[in-house]
């Protein structure tokens, strides 16, 4: 599978320029799945405008339709960060990984965990899933999880039980988390014995330095080559990448590590998925 992964830093509060920007990106590297970083529509540190700027729980409004159009027209499936309505209950908001299709179609995962400490106040605004569900893209089934979820191994794993061929995390992760990102990524990737890919923003928002580190690994966690992508306007710290991933090798290394079998054989309570 051909990705393109945008280490971008978005304007915070203005979706239309982040369309822009997500839109160039695509017509620059169209892949398989192109992804982009945790709140990438709205921004991460917008405080009470992120309900003016959530969108439709059902996907009708503008930015879906642009991403639509987009995705349609690149041939690329999207995936990007951003406020979602909560369709369960009018008010809520969900973090959520938003994912385009060429053809229209729509998924969604809402983030698990919510960090509320320091300087996030993700639980103040959003409201956390318990689930986690893969999606399908080009034929494949890929699992979604959002920057913090990768703390709790379980959210890998449901992803993976459920027949997940590739973990995207899509993040907002400032700099000094870095180092702890750079060992749970490969981590989750030999635990599973599939592909991780990872995608976190850059730039400053109310003083928070976001940290970048964008990359993939493959299933026994060793780290994919990434090619750079030329795209007018990008920020020092910004990157456009293409990465392959073999979405195969997983199921063909699992009977040599069969981690997955000998966790599903086992009888016992199962993790909140």
């Amino acid at each position: 599978m051909r990705l393109t992964l945008g280490q971008l830093a978005p304007s915070p509060a203005d979706p239309e320029r982040n369309l822009e920007r997500l839109a160039a990106a695509v017509r620059a590297a169209p892949a398989d799945l192109a992804v982009f970083p945790e709140l990438f529509l709205s921004g991460y540190r917008v405080g009470d405008r992120v309900h003016t700027l959530a969108l439709d729980p059902g996907g009708r409004d503008a930015a879906t339709a642009t991403l639509r159009r987009v995705a349609r027209e690149s041939g690329t499936a999207i995936v990007v960060g951003a406020p979602v309505g909560s369709e369960e209950r009018k008010g809520e908001l969900r973090n959520a990984a938003l994912l385009v299709l060429p053809t229209g179609d729509r998924g969604l995962q809402v983030k698990r965990y919510l960090p509320n400490f320091g300087p996030f106040e993700e639980g103040i605004a959003f409201s956390p899933t318990d689930a986690s569900r893969p999606l399908e893209v080009a034929g494949h089934r890929i699992g979604f999880e959002i920057c913090y979820d990768v703390f709790f191994p379980e959210v890998a794993r449901d992803l993976a039980l459920a027949g997940s061929e590739l973990l995207v995390n899509i993040s907002a992760s400032p700099v000094t988390s870095g180092r702890l990102f750079e060992r749970l990524l490969p981590a989750r990737a030999v635990e599973n014995g599939m592909p991780v890919v990872y995608v976190n923003r850059v730039g400053v928002e109310d003083g928070i330095v976001f940290g970048g580190g964008s990359g993939a690994w493959d299933h026994r966690g060793e780290p994919l080559p990434l090619e750079p992508v030329e795209l007018v306007g990008l920020a020092p710290e910004e990157r456009l990448f293409r990465v392959e991933v073999d979405l195969g090798a997983g199921g063909r290394w699992r009977p040599f590590r069969p981690v997955l079998r000998d966790v599903a054989a086992r009888p016992g309570p199962t993790s909140s998925g």
